[in-house]
Parts: C-alpha cells; structure tokens; sequence
C-alpha cells in the first residue's frame, strides 16, 4: 500500500508554465492554451496552471550609463514594475473569465529566455507555452526569439503558439 506521501505524489498534476507579456501573440497564446487544456476540463484541470511574465530591468531598458541615468532609472523602473502589475492582472482576469480560477502568477526580472527557462526548472514543469511573433529568419538571426530559444533549452516540452494569419 502506497504511504500518504507517494500517494500525493501520484495525484499531482503536471505543471504547466505559459508566458505572458503585453503582446497580442501573448494574449492569444493564453486563450488557446485555456480553450485547449483547462475549459473543456471544468474544475477538472489536467495541470496546474503557472503564468510568468518576464519583466526586463530598468537598466536594460533605458541602455545609458551617462549623466542623468540616476535619475531616470527610477522612473522607468516604477513604469516597469505598473506595466507588469497590468499584465498580470490582465492575463488573470482573462483565466478567470474562462472560469480557471487556480492559476499562479509570477513577475520575474531578467531576459525572457533565461527567467522561462528558470520557471520549468523551478516548478518542474512538463510544459512551457510560449507566443510566437512569427519572425522571419533574417530578424529571428539578429533579434533572437524567446521561443526559439526555450525551444532548445527548456527542459520541457515546449509548445509555440502562433496566430493563424487572416486572409482576405
């Protein structure tokens, strides 16, 4: 017979990471991963849900180091710190309006690629979900793409969600 421990054990659902940003690849990323793997299911999810938004610094957003920089550091990082606290509360709103109530939120400062790559490590997630913006390979070659790079070193399923083009 199963101690209380192993049997918990067996009863955890999987873990499954989506990030979020302000993005409209973003926001239809977390629509079809809710319309996909937790509406259908009720109350009956087959995973938990973490969202983690990846908040740059203000240094790395500003890019100066001159005179002046001090004082406008703290601006940019209160404006930071609102424009996550929205999309948080946005990406909430929306899993609850898709009656998914159990979802955590986290807000991570860094580089996208290595704070979702943390977030599978960190939750032991089974699957990371990430947005595509559908770059080209020229701009994908100098811009780089957070999805392809989780892609390759997430340890993780990693499932890229793009936007089917509407043609007219």
């Amino acid at each position: 017979m199963a101690s209380p421990a192993e049997a918990e054990a067996v009863a955890e659902k999987p873990v499954m990471v989506v990030a979020i940003d302000d993005s409209e690849h973003s926001t239809y990323a977390l629509e079809w991963t809710l319309d996909h793997f937790f509406t259908p299911y009720a109350s009956n999810h087959p995973f938990k849900l973490v969202l983690v938004h990846a908040k740059p610094s203000a240094s790395t957003s500003v890019g100066l180091a001159g005179p002046g920089a001090a004082e406008i550091l703290p601006m940019v990082e209160a404006d930071l710190k609102k424009m996550a606290a929205r999309i948080i509360e946005t990406a909430k709103e929306f899993c609850h309006s898709k009656s998914v109530h159990d979802v955590k939120v986290e807000v991570v400062e860094g580089d996208a690629r290595n704070v979702l790559c943390e977030a599978v490590e960190k939750h032991h997630a089974s699957i990371l979900v990430v947005g595509s913006h559908g770059y080209g390979a020229i701009k994908r070659a100098v811009l780089g793409s957070v999805s392809d790079y989780c892609a390759h070193h997430a340890h993780c399923t990693v499932m890229i969600v793009k936007k089917p083009k509407i043609k007219h």
